[in-house]
């Protein structure tokens, strides 16, 4: 059994641990505005989850995720993810978080800045190329041909290894992009990004990227 931290609560944060509890996970969710606003999600999930500060996530999860806007990504706590594996699942909407002259010119990419935030976590990406309500949804068990595919990339193949495992409980086959700098192959507007595809076609997506 592992605990899931997760920053961020909303529609991808609350899918992926729908699917944590359903495959026997507990699960410590934060927010912005504080564990109370949190209760009728953690009701929901039952007894697996409670609600948290982002800190106690940060240091609660064994394995943590950060699914929040990317603007908010300097105030994901720091200190309490050393050494965990995080995943990362956001996406930069320009139109949101304001431009971000390094990601708009290629010399950095999304999960970059939050790996450059958190110098001593092992982050890897992934769930940002699926919508929220697709990750219960579109779940299906190992062995079906028609399994949908969720690309991830990462610099650190332990971690990596860790959340395949993890997406492939969840639901999903995993198609690994390589490392992190590669997971901009998979960003919005990107082949692969919205995709509803089985493992090879998903592999050949994310290579047009």
């Amino acid at each position: 059994m592992t605990t899931i931290g997760l920053i961020g609560s909303g529609h991808i944060g609350a899918a992926i641990a729908q699917r944590a509890v359903e495959s026997g996970h507990d699960v410590v969710l934060s927010n912005s505005r504080g564990p109370e606003t949190l209760t009728d999600l953690v009701e929901r999930l039952g007894d697996r989850a409670r609600a948290a500060t982002a800190q106690e996530a940060a240091a609660e999860g064994d394995v943590v995720v950060v699914t929040i806007p990317f603007k908010n990504v300097a105030q994901v706590p720091v200190e309490p993810l050393a050494g965990k594996v995080v995943i990362d699942t956001n996406n930069y909407y320009f139109e949101r978080d304001g431009r971000v002259p390094d990601i708009d010119e290629g010399r950095t990419s999304v999960s970059e800045v939050l790996a450059a935030h958190l110098p001593e976590s092992r982050v890897v990406k992934a769930f940002n190329a699926i919508q929220a309500a697709h990750i219960v949804s579109a779940a299906t068990p190992p062995g079906d041909p028609a399994r949908r595919a969720i690309p991830i990339a990462g610099d650190d193949e332990e971690a990596k290894q860790l959340v395949a495992g993890l997406v492939d409980e969840i639901g999903f086959d995993v198609v690994d992009a390589g490392p992190l700098a590669e997971g901009r192959r998979f960003d919005r507007d990107k082949p692969a990004y919205g995709a509803e595809l089985a493992a090879d076609a998903m592999r050949e997506a994310v290579a047009q990227g």
